[in-house]
């Protein structure tokens, strides 16, 4: 909350200096009965009241109990002029005023505000002798509390208004910035789905390359010709992903799937026709799938690998993914981490077995979908 009134005060010290103006009610009775002692009087307590409106303004002075003091001696100053000045019921109003912008709980105010009522109902009925000098007529008294509350209950509605705005615009400032750190993290996803699997296709196929070079000299450069390739293809996709990846197709990703693992000596049987699916089941199933592959590549040692495309009757559909190799510690790294954010996202489900091999099941609910928010919509300053 604090934030919030730093917020409001730096906003409204441009302004403050305006109303300075309500102090002209102090000068209307040396206007009507110039008198000296009167004026000498006025001017002595409007240039204290200057000392004190200044130190209330200043930006120095936004935190920590000086305030308090400054609308505690805004009031003093109130009750030691209204005897002798009845325009020193400003400084009443001044107090009133400046409460609101200090003090956010509301029956806290109103609290102050009726004591302030209270001890200005008794210094007029302690200086309630016509003709003395020092004199307060019921008139005045009542008029000074209507001008409190008046004014003070105004103020409270504006600054209250002023702390939903600033709350408001905190909380957008804060949604931008979250927003922005998801845009890294999809991301550092998408780079690593994209260069996980790219980069791994080129260290098999550039390691084939060296050994083929004395005993093939033609297979090897036919497999350089396709790093180079796959290197182009890589820069393509991280363009892709920095400026929102979107994949090209479950199609083609079974594609890169098949020859990936072709490279790695890996065989692949796809036991169902790819389905046709929206573009957000499409995108979640084509880096799973991209995953998966990279992980039998990498780590696997596996020489056969099932695919399956299915959808269940409770209206899911599913991707199983299921290898015959080694795996020797399954550990969640970053790119199941994000696999299982991914999928987890649009409400679907994600297990991994490892007795025989590693069968990875993703299943996701059929349209529609739940909305997601969009951060690649957030703007690139934001990041």
């Amino acid at each position: 909350m604090k934030s919030v009134d730093i917020v409001l005060k730096k906003n409204d010290q441009r302004w403050a200096w305006l109303w300075i103006a309500y102090s002209g009610f102090l000068f209307i009775n040396p206007i009507l009965e110039p008198r000296r002692n009167l004026w000498l009087g006025t001017l002595t307590v409007f240039a204290i009241f200057i000392g004190v409106f200044t130190a209330y303004v200043n930006p120095k002075n936004e935190s920590g109990p000086i305030r308090y003091w400054l609308i505690a001696a805004t009031f003093v100053l109130g009750l030691v002029t209204f005897p002798w000045n009845g325009g020193g019921s400003t400084f009443f109003v001044y107090a009133a005023a400046f409460l609101p912008f200090v003090i956010e709980s509301t029956p806290k105010i109103v609290s102050l505000f009726i004591v302030e009522s209270l001890f200005i109902i008794i210094e007029g009925y302690l200086f309630n002798t016509p003709g003395h000098f020092l004199y307060i007529g019921w008139p005045n008294v009542f008029i000074a509390i209507f001008l409190l509350a008046l004014i003070g209950g105004g103020n409270i509605f504006f600054a209250e208004q002023k702390r939903t705005e600033c709350k408001l615009r905190l909380a957008q400032e804060e949604n931008v910035e979250l927003a922005a750190v998801a845009e890294r993290e999809r991301i550092a996803r998408d780079l690593h789905d994209v260069l996980g699997h790219t980069l791994s296709v080129i260290v098999l196929k550039a390691e084939l390359a060296g050994r083929l070079v004395e005993l093939d000299p033609q297979r090897a450069v036919q497999e350089i010709a396709d790093v180079e390739r796959t290197a182009r293809t890589a820069l393509s996709e991280v363009r892709e992903a920095i400026g929102g990846y979107r994949s090209q197709g479950l199609t083609a990703e079974m594609e890169r799937a098949r020859n990936a693992l072709q490279a790695a000596g890996v065989g692949l049987a796809c036991e169902s026709p790819v389905p046709q699916l929206n573009a957000t089941e499409e995108t979640v199933f084509c880096l799973t799938l991209r995953e998966a592959v990279t992980n039998i590549v990498r780590h696997a040692q596996a020489t056969h690998c099932r695919i399956r495309f299915a959808r269940s009757e409770d209206g899911y559909h599913s991707l199983f993914i299921n290898d015959n190799g080694a795996h020797p510690k399954l550990n969640e790294g970053n790119g199941l981490r994000g696999m299982r954010e991914r999928v987890q996202t649009l409400g679907g489900r994600l297990s991994i077995t490892a007795e025989p091999g590693v069968t990875l099941l993703i299943e996701l609910p059929q349209a529609p979908l739940q909305t997601i928010p969009q951060p690649d919509k957030v703007p690139l300053a934001a990041l």
